[in-house]
């Protein structure tokens, strides 16, 4: 009895989704979920992206994908702007069962938007996701799933961000937002891509983000490694 209490009262504390979680199942994934909210994404386009991200998390077969592999994945959500303008949006919570994804969900579509007239600092971003990781939960796998429609215009770049943050044994994929920056693509394969398995997705501006957020999602919690340019990935099944 005192023992199912004190885990309950951790679970409680920490916002971890069951309070049997610790002891019955292993973190198969720690996912960390990166929006773009600088200055280039205006109103509709974030819109777009929040509610985007929010339906491919309420796909039939991205929850299943979440809840039927062996061990459960751990989830967090943060957006990114500026050098200094990062905030989580949804803190570490174990997708253990429906009641947390519709949590996960809920947290997303109801939070302000962050911020809106900051640049793109892609280093501090990626340090910040680092950052996140390393105070997360462990788990088998850690993946950052960055998305951005630009290039970094702010702060150090990328490639700064892996020499000088831990980023051993993580693997970052990249979002690409097609549309508006003209090498955005090939930016994101240089410069953001980063790790074992690594890819990016591509989405034909925000209008294709839902579909594209939903193949990401479904190849990352997989754990599919395809070829190294999924730009014509279609949806699974």
């Amino acid at each position: 009895m005192w023992r199912a209490l004190t885990a309950l009262i951790v679970a409680l504390v920490t916002g971890v989704s069951s309070p049997a979680l610790a002891q019955q199942s292993h973190c198969r994934l720690a996912l960390l979920l990166a929006l773009d909210v600088s200055s280039s994404v205006d109103a509709e386009e974030y819109i777009l992206q929040r509610d985007g991200l929010a339906a491919a998390l309420d796909d039939p077969l991205i929850r299943s994908a979440i809840l039927d592999g062996n061990g459960h994945v751990s989830m967090a959500i943060y957006e990114w702007s500026g050098r200094r303008q990062s905030a989580i949006v949804s803190n570490w919570t174990a997708l253990t069962d429906d009641m947390a994804i519709d949590r996960v969900i809920q947290n997303l579509v109801s939070n302000p938007r962050s911020h809106t007239r900051f640049p793109t600092a892609m280093g501090y971003a990626l340090g910040y996701g680092a950052t996140l990781l390393s105070r997360g939960p462990n788990c088998d796998r850690q993946v950052i799933d960055l998305s951005g429609d630009g290039e970094n215009n702010d702060g150090f770049p990328p490639h700064m961000a892996y020499k000088n943050f831990p980023f051993s044994n993580v693997t970052v994929n990249g979002l690409a937002v097609l549309g508006g920056s003209d090498d955005v693509l090939d930016y994101f394969h240089r410069e953001v891509r980063f790790g074992f398995g690594a890819f990016v997705e591509t989405s034909e501006g925000y209008q294709g983000y839902r579909e594209a957020m939903t193949r990401k999602l479904f190849r990352e919690l997989n754990d599919m490694i395809l070829s190294a340019n999924p730009v014509n990935a279609k949806r699974p099944g």
